[in-house]
């Protein structure tokens, strides 16, 4: 199997299985509980936030354990919302968002009167910041915008967005489960981000969201004092044990292993434009991700293309996988405006640590090799046809 996926989930590194394997088994303690057992449990919870809050940049007590992103997610912009909604009941946020922003989003301004301002991206993917600044209010309770896109790995300037809504008094949330472990996360520009352990190594069923010092949120679960009382349930143990570890793993050397990737990144592109002129690459105007590779094939659709990778044991992705295995039309390609046929025809490759060049070398060619044989069965049809 050559496994092309990494944005979609990636295999648990060594150190994050060590980590957990004791919380697997003889160690099963409740960390809520003040017996020796409980404590052990709870010292270990202690030490991975207390290691995650070193790598971030943050304070311990900052930092919510969470099930995932996309919990995370949820609980940032449910959450803030509606704790700010005193203030006003306007959000901002932008249609190339991942789903567990947009839907969640969509709900407040369904469900619950809030009135939702989406941004349209610019023709590279990127946000247009005179537009956000514009869009900003009085009444304005949250901005939502991810760091980098899961599905074209485009990278936003937070910087500028932070700046932005500082000036403007607008909390800053940012969705960066896709960006840790490839770029600086700099907790100073944003009030609140979002990370998924599954994305960088760890563990599937953890996650965090970071909250800074004196902004009060909204629980929008209930049944505990868990979290300092901000999310309420047993702590995983031994996935937040994984996290942390995963954390450290991957942070230590991320700007070389990086620098790598975008090179295997840049010739598996490079392969594919020369040998396939027909291919076109999305996203590639704007800064991305290093591992990140989005290849338009206008001559047959995502799901062929998915379906005859698959049948050769390569592993890769219409987009975000967080859609029950259904392929349909990117919704981020079709926001940045292209053609519908060339977002059906869209497939997601990414890289990481464990890919090595002789894949992409035979990646190349076994993509190759499909669009040779869909070309040869259309001229075949074409010939049936005019016989």
């Amino acid at each position: 199997m050559i496994y092309l996926d990494y944005n979609a989930t990636t295999p648990l590194c060594q150190a994050a299985g060590d980590a957990m394997r004791p919380f697997l088994g003889e160690n099963f303690g409740n960390p809520s509980s003040i017996h020796a057992a409980g404590r052990n449990a709870r010292a270990v919870i202690d030490d991975s936030r207390d290691r995650l809050a070193r790598l971030l940049g943050a304070k311990p007590h900052e930092l919510i354990f969470t099930s995932g992103g996309t919990e995370a997610n949820n609980l940032a912009i449910l959450g803030l919302s509606r704790s700010r909604a005193t203030r006003g009941r306007h959000v901002i946020s932008y249609r190339t968002e991942h789903h567990a922003v947009l839907n969640t989003i969509e709900h407040l301004q369904k469900r619950e009167g809030f009135e939702v301002t989406w941004l349209e991206t610019l023709p590279s993917g990127l946000i247009d910041l005179q537009v956000l600044a514009e869009a900003i209010r009085d009444d304005t309770a949250l901005v939502s915008i991810m760091h980098a896109n899961n599905e074209t790995g485009i990278i936003q300037p937070l910087a500028q967005i932070s700046d932005i809504c500082r000036r403007r008094g607008a909390l800053l949330h940012s969705d960066m489960v896709q960006s840790f472990g490839k770029i600086p996360a700099d907790l100073a520009l944003v009030d609140v981000a979002s990370f998924a352990a599954h994305k960088f190594y760890g563990p599937k069923g953890a996650g965090l969201l970071f909250l800074r010092s004196g902004i009060p949120i909204d629980p929008i679960h209930f049944g505990g004092a868990h979290e300092n009382q901000r999310r309420p349930g047993t702590e995983n143990v031994a996935a937040i044990a994984g996290m942390a570890a995963a954390a450290e793993f991957v942070e230590q050397d991320r700007a070389d292993e990086q620098e790598r990737e975008r090179k295997l990144r840049d010739r598996f592109g490079d392969e594919i434009s020369g040998q396939i002129p027909s291919a076109v690459t999305n996203g590639d105007s704007a800064p991305r991700l290093a591992n990140t590779l989005n290849v338009s094939f206008p001559d047959l659709d995502s799901e062929t293309m998915l379906m005859a990778l698959d049948l050769e044991g390569i592993c890769a992705s219409s987009g975000s996988a967080c859609m029950v295995g259904s392929v349909v039309a990117s919704h981020v390609l079709l926001a940045m405006g292209l053609p519908l046929k060339l977002a059906k025809s869209a497939v997601r490759f990414s890289l990481g640590k464990f890919t090595s060049a002789q894949e992409i070398n035979v990646a190349v060619r076994i993509i190759l090799q499909i669009i040779q044989r869909t070309h040869a069965r259309h001229i075949a049809q074409t010939e049936h046809v005019a016989i």
